[in-house]
């Protein structure tokens, strides 16, 4: 009998886009995610890191959390890995451990995450454990699952953890843990999983790229892990981090990044959101399936030359979030900005972006021969991206200089 497995990542739970709130949203995704796993019948999950946004998360994340992943389990049933990424807390993660377990929630926070052999009530068991390796035995499978596992590490957290000498690079630190652990444990009688939440990329392969927010993970190339590190016994490897669905390459078996659930920055923008459903047997190839997932608003960037037709747009597709940019010679005016911010409830941004025809250039000539309202149209475009300042604006700033000039006489 096959294996199957639902491999997903980077939920980033708490995280908002700007001052908007994505919870419902979350909680929208992460539900279907629920369902695709029980339609699925899928027989083992993997969230590959990042389950939460920050290392503090508000507590509405944390329970819906720990709720989605105890439904994931179906009653202990099925066994849940949920690893740390590079915004989780190790220590958070970890913490829950003891009750996590009698649910059927296998959680690693840290990447020296020693695993010991246990058995849930009426469900799998632990047939094996080491750090950073388990081995999971499902009743009606006559085979078991090996996971090599390895929350977030980048050199400093992999020294930190597991004792490496400083001069030893990131690559040889993994493959030589990683080769050591399918040696021991991982023949061709069984399924062989790599779980990770890291930058991997084929050697000589094109630079993949990070999502806003991630890009502080990898300085340099200091903290790329290549794929010539995981073992050739493993049959799939399941990674987080990266937010667009991709596969690496570089190894004889699936290197996959699952994607986010749901766009996170305007980077994101147009990119379809998945899981991933995985069909293993001991010594055959992995076959696997990308399904899209629905939940969600989409992220959209747009550009108009003017409010009018920003704000016709704006009324026709309400139930997305916008990154709206404007192209104009002059600033917006308060009311231009008011009519557009009250035709949409998700305008997260307004760019204002100058006219090519009317850039501004830097005249050789000195302040003291221009008008004060010149001086201030100026500096005005200097700061505002070549943009001048509206009629409004001018008004504006004159009635505060008449005023000035009126206290001082």
């Amino acid at each position: 009998m096959s294996l199957k497995i639902l491999h997903t990542a980077d939920w980033h739970l708490g995280k908002r886009l700007d001052y908007f709130s994505r919870f419902d949203e979350q909680k929208e995704v992460l539900d279907e995610i629920v369902q695709i796993a029980d339609q699925e019948q899928v027989d083992l999950v993997i969230v590959a890191g990042d389950l939460f946004d920050a290392f503090n998360p508000p507590v509405e994340a944390i329970e819906l959390l720990y709720k989605t992943l105890k439904r994931l389990t179906k009653n202990g049933s099925r066994p849940v890995i949920a690893i740390a990424g590079n915004h989780d807390s190790p220590d958070r993660v970890d913490a829950p451990d003891s009750l996590a377990r009698d649910c059927g929630i296998i959680f690693a926070g840290k990447p020296n995450m020693k695993f010991n052999p246990y058995q849930v009530e009426g469900g799998f068991e632990i047939t094996k454990g080491d750090i950073g390796f388990l081995e999971i035995k499902l009743p009606g499978h006559d085979f078991p699952i090996r996971l090599l596992i390895t929350a977030f590490a980048n050199e400093h957290r992999l020294k930190e953890y597991l004792g490496e000498d400083e001069q030893i690079g990131l690559n040889e630190v993994l493959s030589k843990k990683w080769s050591s652990l399918a040696d021991l444990y991982c023949d061709d009688q069984g399924a062989n999983i790599l779980v990770s939440h890291l930058y991997m990329n084929k050697k000589g392969g094109p630079v993949l790229e990070e999502p806003d927010g991630e890009k502080p993970l990898r300085i340099g190339f200091a903290d790329t892990v290549y794929t010539e590190c995981i073992p050739p016994q493993i049959q799939y490897t399941a990674l987080g981090h990266l937010h667009r669905y991709q596969e690496v390459g570089g190894h004889l078996a699936p290197v996959i990044y699952s994607s986010s659930p749901l766009c996170y920055s305007f980077s994101e923008a147009g990119q379809d959101k998945k899981v991933v459903i995985v069909t293993l047997e001991p010594h055959k190839e992995a076959v696997y399936k990308a399904i899209n997932i629905q939940s969600g608003k989409k992220l959209i960037r747009k550009k108009f030359h003017s409010v009018t037709d920003a704000i016709d747009w704006l009324t026709v597709n309400q139930d997305c979030l916008v990154e709206l940019t404007l192209v104009s010679e002059t600033s917006l005016t308060q009311g231009e900005k008011k009519r557009i911010e009250d035709s949409h409830p998700g305008i997260i941004y307004i760019i204002p972006e100058v006219n090519s025809s009317a850039t501004y250039q830097n005249e050789p000539i000195s302040r003291r021969s221009k008008s004060i309202n010149e001086n201030f149209s100026d500096y005005f475009r200097y700061r505002n991206n070549d943009q001048s300042p509206s009629e409004e604006l001018i008004a504006l700033f004159n009635e505060v200089l008449g005023t000035q000039t009126e206290k001082e006489n």
